[in-house]
């Protein structure tokens, strides 16, 4: 397993975990929706209240910070969080369509969009092949549930996954 890989499994890492670690740091305050609310005909929330701008400054505010203590380019951080939050929304809205309760447990639709898609959009930057990047999100979905259920137990998430 290459070091690049690593790098860019803990940035992902990093991208989607602070989301939840904000949350808890500010005690859910500031917790203004993406989707203000707003529903599609389907009378559905287009994705739900726990996709917020909170969280998405989170990620990208320590994803950047995280790729250039790395020696990566702040730019390499935000492009790193941007797809894994694009990745995040959209598994979200596909859940609210599918009639899936926000925080409630999708396996695979909850973790492989937010990792696969930073994965390939930095294959370049990050010299891997489409080998290194299944690998790395095989990764990502083992270490997101074990974590999911440490988080759970120590009062940070939720939910245990």
């Amino acid at each position: 397993m290459s070091v690049e890989l690593l790098q860019l499994l803990l940035l992902i890492i990093i991208a989607n975990g602070a989301p939840i670690l904000i949350r808890e740091l500010l005690n859910n305050k500031y917790d203004l929706a993406v989707d203000f609310g707003g529903k599609l005909p389907d009378d559905k929330r287009i994705f739900g209240p726990s996709k917020t701008w909170r969280g998405i400054l989170a990620a990208i505010i320590a994803t950047t910070a995280a790729a250039w203590v790395l020696g990566y380019s702040p730019v390499t951080g935000l492009l790193i969080a941007t797809y894994a939050i694009l990745g995040d929304l959209i598994s979200s809205f596909i859940k609210r369509r599918l009639a899936i309760e926000p925080s409630n447990m999708a396996p695979l639709l909850d973790q492989i969009p937010e990792s696969l898609f930073p994965a390939l959009m930095m294959m370049e930057t990050f010299k891997l092949s489409i080998s290194s990047v299944i690998l790395l999100v095989l990764i990502f979905v083992i270490i997101e549930l074990l974590l999911s259920r440490t988080l759970y137990r120590w009062g940070i998430r939720k939910r245990p996954y």
